[in-house]
């Protein structure tokens, strides 16, 4: 599933051919995805100008003119396709409908989005724009983790006689949004944590350094495009490029990267997902 990284990397790819245009058409090709789409979908977004593009933990929210944000939820395997729209030297024109094209926005200056999601995990919903913290994927939401109110001190007293593992801990969407399985792996090992150690008594030096750890980890993911690994594309069809730089994560059975350390990367599994690190530099 996109994480952090990877959706805020398809919204900026939406931003310039979204923001401040009018969605003349908008085609809704069946009731559902993952939860029904709400009533009149494809009216309601008819005719209305996007105001402005944000991401919210893995969710992209479209505030329009009406009023109404759009919430949009990538799911396992769901795409944000443009075409008709020239990107740098490159024009990508509209390709032939697919199975899986579930919801197209027909955009007043010619572009087309297209919502491809072939697994049906993903989502569509519509809100009150001045209660879109209110709604039920947001409201139990933690902080941003490259916002100011997750700092060192918040993360020190949210572990704080924590007896998870600092894996789950760190994957609890209520602690803080938006982090997933490959980018905590990612995290843990430069901090030099073992994924099974209880959060709560991990010393607060080394809590307060996993979060300059977090944003850097997030910051260079997103600088990549994200990570590609089964499903995931840009919003211009491109792949991510972070997959390349994992020091940990899907590499079980090969050399730690740590310069002099002999050790083997090694998998568990924690709440049915794969944790990856090195035996000798995680402790």
């Amino acid at each position: 599933m996109p994480e952090l990284p990877e959706v805020e990397t398809v919204m900026r790819g939406l931003e310039p051919v979204l923001t401040g245009q009018r969605i003349a058409r908008a085609e809704v090709n069946r009731a559902d995805l993952r939860w029904p789409f709400p009533d009149r979908m494809a009216d309601r977004l008819t005719g209305q100008t996007i105001i402005g593009l944000r991401r919210r933990s893995k969710y992209i929210l479209a505030d329009l003119t009406s009023g109404e944000t759009l919430l949009i939820h990538l799911g396992m395997s769901g795409r944000m396709l443009i075409s008709g729209h020239s990107v740098g030297d490159f024009h990508h024109a509209h390709p032939a409908p697919a199975k899986h094209d579930h919801v197209v926005l027909h955009m007043g200056q010619g572009a087309r989005i297209t919502f491809n999601d072939a697994r049906r995990f993903g989502a569509m919903d519509l809100m009150p724009s001045d209660a879109t913290e209110a709604h039920w994927l947001i409201a139990s939401l933690g902080p941003e983790p490259l916002g100011n109110a997750f700092d060192e001190d918040y993360l020190v007293a949210r572990l704080k006689g924590k007896n998870t593992p600092i894996k789950t801990a760190l994957l609890d969407q209520r602690l803080v949004a938006g982090l997933g399985n490959i980018y905590v792996c990612e995290v843990l090992f430069r901090a030099g944590i073992h994924p099974a150690r209880k959060a709560g008594r991990i010393a607060q030096a080394r809590v307060r350094r996993l979060v300059p750890i977090i944003r850097d980890v997030l910051a260079e993911a997103i600088a990549s495009g994200g990570s590609s690994l089964r499903d995931y594309r840009q919003a211009d069809g491109e792949l991510g490029y972070f997959q390349h730089t994992f020091r940990v994560y899907d590499r079980e059975g090969q050399p730690c990267v740590t310069p002099g350390c002999d050790g083997v990367i090694r998998r568990i599994v924690q709440s049915g997902r794969s944790s990856f690190f090195c035996q000798l530099c995680q402790r």
